[in-house]
């Protein structure tokens, strides 16, 4: 191959690995952002933690649930729960 297509290939392989990286960096902030006084952060952390089934997501959004003021995101972190416990039943 040319040094071309090896320099092309390397800037995908790169940029490819750099967006992986910068996608778990961002999951793990939506996980401490749960408990955040913005409530944007907390319901981007609930579509977080829609996808993340387990019995310590469940327990931390009961906690959460016991935290939370805002009726629309009571209704959904309410909403969450209720899927994942019929899931794992």
């Amino acid at each position: 191959m040319k040094s071309r297509t090896w320099l092309f290939v390397g800037g995908m392989l790169a940029g490819a690995t750099a967006g992986w990286l910068l996608g778990q960096q961002r999951f793990s902030y939506h996980r401490r952002d749960l408990f955040s006084p913005r409530p944007l952060r907390r319901l981007a952390a609930l579509g977080f933690l829609a996808g993340q089934d387990g019995v310590d997501t469940v327990r931390l959004l009961r906690d959460y649930l016991a935290w939370e003021r805002q009726p629309m995101l009571r209704r959904r972190a309410e909403a969450i729960v209720r899927r994942m416990e019929a899931t794992l039943v």
